[in-house]
């Protein structure tokens, strides 16, 4: 954590500024808080690992405990939800700086979610709220902080982070996620333990740009989280949510939904806007614009499974956005991993692959862009380049047959 974040943090319960306490499980290198405890005019809470942790519960006094007595690896273990011999694994390969992302997650999540997060770059969830923060982190209101609520792993966080120069703040109750997203999916990335049930830990108008991603239906408190969204939100500033789970449509795993005209009602403060995603996500296939001057109303939402929320004052925000160039890179080039990869000789055959028949009717969708199979004349063990594609490799990035990965994803 860098000192800095204390500028726009607060207690959750109180209120209250927070402040570092100068105590024996304080470690910091400069402005960099890796171990710590922060304290507000009500509570005491642990800095672990980088990751302030702002809940009050049962582990995190335990984790807060073990640090002030010099058993940081317990504390961090603990939160990271480890039984011993999985912390051992875990802590074993870290000393060898081999672990990769894919690996601590079949430590840590060996289950669905794990296998989600794996393959979350080319899912069409993402595809669409990829596409909408790059575009939106164009405008006029996105000049300030960000903030990426519930955000995981830090998948859509590291997007935030490429379209501009603040450090982007996320946020999620699962300490877990955060410490992946920092160490491997977004780092430099400024991660923040809370829970998005509750008042969130920071400041009035923090953030110029507030965005939660395929989360909102899960939250139980929605209207205080709605109001909180509004809070965080500059004036000037855009709040995105994009694929908001109907109520009036079928969704693989739905959640809590409301209807379109229940989550306007919402945030009517903020005069929001609404999009059907198969219109935005049929202008990002088509490579063309996407159009967000074509919002419609909540009736016309319609039985649509899924519909995007986007609350501003800022009128470049609605209009048609020229789609991001997809030849650039900031990460590693690969692979899909949703392929199998078969080497002949010089050439590679490319099978789509889905890891479980779960995942595969929750985001079968996938097959709209990705090709059941193809070869490729590339050596998938080594370092791949753009170059070595020619002039197909702007087409097989759109397609998401090749992405842009962190260093050490999979």
């Amino acid at each position: 954590m860098d000192a800095s974040l204390l500028e726009v943090l607060c207690c959750p319960f109180c209120g209250t500024g927070l402040d570092l306490v100068d105590n024996a499980a304080l470690v910091r290198d400069g402005s960099r808080v890796q171990w710590g405890v922060l304290g507000c005019q009500c509570c005491a809470f642990p800095v672990i690992d980088g990751i302030p942790v702002l809940v009050a519960d049962d582990a995190t006094r335990g984790a807060m405990h073990a640090m002030e007595a010099g058993r940081s690896e317990e504390a961090l273990a603990t939160l990271l939800g480890l039984d011993t011999a999985a912390a051992t694994r875990l802590f074993a390969r870290l000393q060898q700086r081999a672990v990769t992302y894919r690996q601590a997650l079949e430590i840590i999540s060996p289950d669905a979610e794990g296998t989600y997060f794996v393959y979350r770059l080319s899912d069409p969830t993402f595809v669409l709220a990829e596409t909408l923060v790059r575009v939106l982190a164009q405008t006029p209101a996105r000049s300030g902080r960000a903030i990426d609520l519930c955000g995981g792993s830090g998948h859509l966080t590291r997007v935030l982070a490429d379209a501009g120069a603040q450090p982007v703040v996320v946020a999620d109750v699962y300490f877990w996620k955060l410490w992946l997203a920092q160490r491997f999916t977004a780092p430099g990335c400024a991660p923040v333990c809370c829970d998005a049930n509750h008042p969130l830990p920071f400041r009035d108008g923090a953030f110029s740009m507030v965005v939660l991603s395929d989360a909102f239906p899960y939250i139980w408190h929605k209207r205080l989280l709605a109001g909180e969204m509004m809070r965080l939100a500059a004036t000037g500033g855009t709040i995105l949510m994009p694929h908001l789970h109907s109520a009036l449509g079928y969704n693989f795993s739905a959640g809590m939904t409301l209807t379109p005209a229940a989550y306007c009602d919402l945030f009517t403060p903020r005069h929001p806007r609404l999009f059907r995603d198969s219109d935005l996500l049929n202008d990002i296939l088509g490579h063309t614009a996407v159009d967000l001057s074509r919002d419609v109303t909540p009736e016309q939402a319609g039985h649509e499974p899924s519909i995007t929320l986007i609350a501003s004052s800022e009128a470049s925000v609605f209009r048609a956005h020229p789609l991001p160039d997809p030849r650039a890179l900031a990460g590693q080039l690969c692979i899909n991993p949703l392929y199998r990869i078969e080497q002949h000789g010089a050439t590679a055959t490319l099978t789509l692959t889905f890891p479980t028949t779960e995942y595969e009717e929750e985001f079968g969708g996938v097959r709209r862009y990705l090709p059941e199979s193809l070869t490729l004349a590339i050596d998938p063990g080594g370092e791949l380049r753009p170059e070595q594609f020619g002039s197909h490799y702007t087409d097989l990035r759109r397609r998401r047959v090749l992405l842009d990965v962190p260093p050490r994803y999979c």
